[in-house]
Parts: structure tokens; C-alpha cells; sequence
């Protein structure tokens, strides 16, 4: 008969007890988050539903475009070097942008003269319709990136305006009689009390910036440009080419999303000290 050591069949090893149980984790995951599976699963849907509709009704392909056409020109036709040209304009408008927003908007919360002063004009920019001035951009700066960019800045620089003036002024107004009552600097209050308290409202209006700066983009793009996405769509455009337009479309929405999930990224890693579920979202 073979000598077992007590305790030595019953206790199961380290190294079972470590693995982790896959499935378990992942159906816990979709349980507490269930917009994980519904997300893509109502995408699924309605690609299915668009794809029936156009075969069920045989719409010609130059009026609306099957899914499966759609796919075939995202994988026939390059749009990388666009895209880049494209997200290069968006993205250095944006970064002038904020920088003018940040500087602007912070003059104004900080000085009641500033406001006094610039205000008027800022409202008279903004009330200016930017596809109206847009074809002027184009006259003076060329068909380059440095129109498209000075558009993109221009769209997407209220908004941070806005965001920045009404974050820096909804601070609590204990917390500033607090710092006075300490002799603190107007410096050391803006940094210590008024900036972090505004970050929140800042990140909101970054991230509505970001999707603007896309959009001046490729209205520049439209106007008069020798590359880019925008471009690209008006090409399409002359040639009747609706699949390739779809697809064209899709990678902006692709572009547009990216860039909101790093700036939501970039708002967590910042506000670490924040409750997530009170930041503002877009």
C-alpha cells in the first residue's frame, strides 16, 4: 500500500491556486460595464440592417454605398498620408488654441480690465461666422498647412475661452479668503487654488476643442488644399465615388474618437484627485 503523507493529496499546489479564472474576470468585467458588448454589438446590428436595406431595395452603389463597398475602398484606397496631413493641421490649430485660450482666458478671470477690454472683440469674433472668413485664410496664407491650421485654431479656440474664464471663476469663494487671509500672492492663489479648481471645466472645453480642430481642418481642407482628408472627399465628389466618401468619412470619426479617448485619458492622469463620475464629459 502506498505511504500518502497527510496533507500532502488534499492541499492544492501554489501555482493552481495562482491561475487566474479567465472567464470568470471577463464576465464579471461585462456585468459591471455592459456598454463593453452593447457598443460594438449595436454597430454589428446596424451594419447588418444598412447592408439588408441595400440589397433588399438594390440602391445603386453612386447614391448610398453597402457596408461591404465601404470596407472594400477602406482596404483598396490609402488614406494614410491624408490622414496625417490632416491630423497634423488639426492638431497643431488646436495647440495654438489652447495656448491663446489658456493665456487669454486666464487675463480675463484674473483682471476685470482685461475683460473689459477684450471681451467685445472676442464676442465679435466668435459671432463671425468662420466659413465666411475661411476663403480669406486661403487668400492670404496660401493652400499649405499654415490656412488650415490658423482655421482649425480659430474654431476651436472659443470654446477653451469659455471654459477657461467660467472654471477659473467658480472657484470657492472660502478657499480665497482662506489664501488672503494667509497673505498668499495673487500668483500663489491662482496656482494653488484658482488652476486646479478650474482644470476640470478646462479638460471639458479641451475636449470640445480637439473634435473643432478636425473640423476647421477639413473646412479649410474644402476651400482649397493639395492634400488631406478633406481633399480627398471633394475628389470622391467629382468622380461619384460615394464608397470611397463613406470611407473617407469613417476615418474621421476613427481620428475624432481617438483623439476624445487620449484627451479623457490625459483629464484622468490629471485629475487623479477627482471623482470621475462628476467630471465633465462631452
Amino acid at each position: 500500500m502506498e505511504h500518502i503523507q497527510p496533507g500532502s493529496a488534499q492541499l492544492p499546489s501554489a501555482t493552481a491556486a495562482r491561475q487566474p479564472r479567465t472567464g470568470f474576470n471577463l464576465m464579471r468585467t461585462l456585468k459591471a460595464r455592459p456598454e463593453l458588448l452593447l457598443i460594438p454589438g449595436l454597430f454589428v446590428l446596424l451594419v447588418l440592417i444598412w447592408e439588408a436595406i441595400i440589397h433588399y431595395f438594390e440602391v445603386p452603389i453612386y447614391i448610398m454605398p453597402a457596408p461591404s463597398n465601404i470596407a472594400l475602398a477602406l482596404v483598396n484606397v490609402s488614406f494614410l498620408d491624408n490622414a496625417l496631413y490632416t491630423l497634423g493641421e488639426a492638431m497643431s490649430g488646436f495647440l495654438l488654441a489652447a495656448v491663446c485660450g489658456l493665456v487669454i482666458g486666464g487675463l480675463i478671470a484674473q483682471f476685470p480690465l482685461a475683460e473689459k477690454t477684450l471681451y467685445p472683440y472676442l464676442i465679435a469674433i466668435q459671432t463671425t461666422p468662420k466659413v465666411a472668413v475661411a476663403p480669406l485664410f486661403i487668400m492670404w496664407f496660401g493652400f499649405g498647412m499654415t490656412s488650415k491650421v490658423i482655421i482649425a485654431a480659430t474654431i476651436s479656440f472659443f470654446p477653451i475661452l469659455v471654459n477657461v474664464i467660467s472654471g477659473l471663476r467658480s472657484t470657492d469663494p472660502a478657499r480665497l479668503e482662506l489664501m488672503r487671509s494667509l497673505r498668499a500672492s495673487r500668483w500663489q492663489i491662482f496656482t494653488m487654488v484658482r488652476l486646479p479648481g478650474a482644470l476640470p471645466m478646462i479638460f471639458a472645453g479641451l475636449n470640445i476643442a480637439i473634435i473643432f480642430s478636425i473640423l476647421g481642418a477639413i473646412v479649410g481642407e474644402f476651400l482649397g488644399s493639395r492634400k488631406g482628408l478633406g481633399n480627398a472627399i471633394m475628389q470622391m465628389n467629382v468622380n461619384l465615388d460615394t464608397a470611397g466618401v463613406f470611407a473617407t468619412l469613417f476615418v474621421l470619426s476613427a481620428i475624432g474618437v481617438c483623439l476624445h479617448l487620449l484627451m479623457s485619458f490625459l483629464q484622468r492622469k490629471a485629475l487623479f484627485w477627482a471623482d470621475s463620475s462628476r467630471l465633465p464629459t462631452v
